[in-house]
């Protein structure tokens, strides 16, 4: 049944009434919990991230090494991809939960670069460590990072050389330059023509 707007009226402020009698709530938290502020939660999200960054560090450049993870049911896998490792780390802290979100993120939206992105954002995250300590404003050192991106595009901008995408030679090693320190590059241009081909195929 439908109450009239009166009676409607009086239950909302009944129930306002009540909250206000009750006080502020109550919150349960675990009490091995740490809460940190000002500097030294700063500080303790910076380690946090360089030590995320460190984990994934050796397996980027020509002379990566691949990682051997352990899994919960005893499988073992052995890979450089820094968004499959990442995936399988557990951890606690809330900045190394952000890092390895950035990774996820950067394989859903790319599907390459994620063990770079991870590193590249350790690095900025190790430069701002000196500036913090000098009592510099994060918003100081963002809009810093800001300036620095802007800069960067534009000598990307001058640097860039222009593709002929009916050249069949010039795709493909852009493709093998991409795919070149993955797993699939022991059958050197197989796997990229091939790529070229599906896409191609698509595209038609």
């Amino acid at each position: 049944s439908i109450l009239p707007q009166k009676q409607l009226r009086w239950c909302a402020v009944g129930a306002a009434t009540a909250a206000t009698m009750m006080g502020p709530g109550v919150f349960v938290l675990n009490p091995n919990t740490k809460r940190d502020q000002g500097r030294k939660a700063q500080l303790t999200n910076i380690e946090a991230g360089k030590t995320i960054a460190g984990i994934v560090r050796t397996t980027l450049g020509p002379r990566a090494m691949l990682k051997m993870l352990l899994d919960p049911m005893g499988g073992i896998v052995m890979t450089n991809d820094g968004n499959a490792i990442l995936r399988e780390i557990d951890v606690s802290h809330p900045a190394a939960k952000n890092m390895i979100e950035l990774s996820r993120a950067q394989d859903e939206e790319v599907g390459d670069g994620t063990t770079s992105v991870i590193i590249l954002a350790g690095e900025m995250l190790s430069v701002a460590q000196p500036l913090l300590e000098k009592k510099l404003h994060p918003t100081q050192i963002v809009s810093g990072y800001m300036r620095a991106l802007e800069d960067v595009l534009e000598l990307l901008n001058g640097m860039a050389v222009p593709i002929n995408l009916c050249s069949a030679t010039a795709v493909s090693e852009i493709v093998a330059g991409a795919i070149g320190t993955k797993f699939v590059s022991r059958w050197g241009s197989l796997i990229p023509d091939l790529a070229i081909k599906a896409t191609q195929t698509v595209c038609i």
